[in-house]
């Protein structure tokens, strides 16, 4: 019997995991979505390149975050590995970038 009722909370903790983690993959895609309409909001409305510039990147930066995080699983345990080399190529790509800019701007 106890190790019925053990299997039995197990299986209703996992369930409510599960759960949970599937609410926030839906708000997650949510957002995506919503990020992406104002995006495209902001363009259409013909706001000036100045403001929606910053704003798209920003945008996209947030939705790159969600992806790595909720849709690749990067935060759970076991994924060490992988985020470093994600992680990793984000920061080179951002140097090549700046050195970029700078040596153009130089």
């Amino acid at each position: 019997m106890t190790d019925e009722m053990s299997t039995r909370k197990i299986n209703s903790f996992q369930k409510q995991k599960n759960k949970q983690e599937m609410q926030k993959m839906v708000v997650s895609f949510a957002l995506m979505i919503f990020f992406t309409l104002v995006a495209f909001a902001l363009v259409m409305l013909e706001v000036p390149s100045t403001y929606v510039i910053p704003i798209i990147l920003l945008l996209a930066f947030v939705q790159v975050s969600f992806q790595f995080f909720y849709f690749m699983h990067l935060k759970d345990k076991g994924h060490e590995v992988p985020s470093q080399i994600i992680y990793g190529g984000v920061f080179i790509t951002v140097m090549v970038a700046l050195t970029f800019t700078v040596i153009t701007w130089w």
